[in-house]
């Protein structure tokens, strides 16, 4: 695993850039997990014995990569979960899709229903049982004629399961993938690229808020080099 990206850091909270195909916290797999990872970086840099505390106050899903914080007291974490919770605490994507969207930007409002045993969801008409309502914005920021690709601004209204991919992929504009070949070859399951980029929270005592980035440029270009070095595996 590369090393951990520190965006920012005080007593309260840390603020770290997540690799994609990494996950939030552990799971299944048993596969190293930001959790753990941030936790042994606090450990070692100020040499705390016993176990660290660190507060989960969201996740991103496995093949999404970008920015996570993270509480380093329990004072913290009260406040970003009563933040994310009263809607204080913003979130904003990038994503990658296949082929040129006919609005360049819109909102797209769904329902969404999740198989619980597959753990898929999928866009089902209002009236299905237990289906719930989607909601997003997005704003086309380029569209690479070359790639057939468009990079996506997104800003969710609600937080349903796989939301960005299956709402997307309902309109015919599926998230970038890597294909299997190529997956195999790096031993990597990355299988799409959304990428989280932007908080904006009201949790720092000196500023009304925080603004945070991560520098996540040269998308297309990445994907040119890589499709004129493997060709065909990318």
């Amino acid at each position: 695993m590369e090393q951990l990206n520190v965006l920012y850091e005080d007593n309260h909270i840390i603020v770290v850039k997540k690799p994609s195909n990494i996950p939030s916290q552990q799971d299944k797999t048993k596969d190293m997990d930001m959790l753990t990872f941030v936790k042994a970086y606090i450990k070692e840099k100020y040499q705390k014995p016993g176990e660290v505390y660190l507060g989960l106050v969201h996740r991103l899903d496995r093949p999404v990569g970008g920015v996570m914080v993270f509480a380093r007291t329990s004072k913290a974490a009260a406040r970003l979960s009563e933040q994310v919770r009263n809607k204080v605490f913003k979130k904003q994507y990038l994503a990658i899709v296949d082929g040129k969207l006919e609005q360049k930007n819109g909102t797209l409002e769904d329902y969404l229903i999740k198989n619980e045993r597959t753990n898929l969801s999928k866009v089902v008409k209002q009236e299905t049982k237990n289906a719930k309502l989607a909601k997003l914005d997005y704003e086309t920021i380029k569209y690479d004629e070359a790639l057939q690709l468009s990079v996506l601004k997104i800003r969710l209204h609600t937080g349903r399961h796989h939301q960005i991919r299956v709402q997307l992929s309902s309109i015919g504009h599926s998230i970038y993938r890597r294909p299997k070949i190529w997956e195999t070859r790096k031993r990597k399951a990355n299988l799409f690229m959304g990428i989280f980029t932007k908080y904006l929270s009201s949790y720092h005592k000196r500023r009304n808020a925080i603004y945070l980035f991560t520098r996540k440029s040269g998308f297309m270009e990445n994907i040119r080099k890589c499709r004129t070095i493997k060709r065909a595996f990318c």
